[in-house]
């Protein structure tokens, strides 16, 4: 199909909340021996957390957190990370 073609089908029935609702957030921390990755949905500050352990086990956790979570990655020091790299790891655990 054609880039055209899809985006008016896309603009004849859209779905924005569905589209809004896709919209994660991912952020990285490595420490010493283990990795922490964690997605974030922004609407509702729920998400999912990922212990990569340096044996290759993966702990798959979710989360609930509230409107100062950003923040408090931040100040975590975690890092922005690619969706790609949580995904493939998300599908090991």
């Amino acid at each position: 199909m054609r880039p055209f073609v899809f985006f008016n089908l896309f603009l004849s029935n859209p779905n924005l909340d569905t589209v809004a609702k896709a919209i994660s957030q991912y952020f990285k921390r490595i420490f010493d021996d283990y990795q922490v990755l964690v997605m974030i949905n922004p609407q509702d500050f729920s998400g999912i957390e990922l212990i990569v352990h340096p044996d290759g086990k993966i702990e798959k956790t979710a989360i609930e957190g509230d409107e100062e979570i950003f923040e408090d990655l931040k100040a975590d020091e975690f890092q922005a990370c690619s969706a790609l790299e949580f995904q493939l790891l998300l599908s090991k655990a």
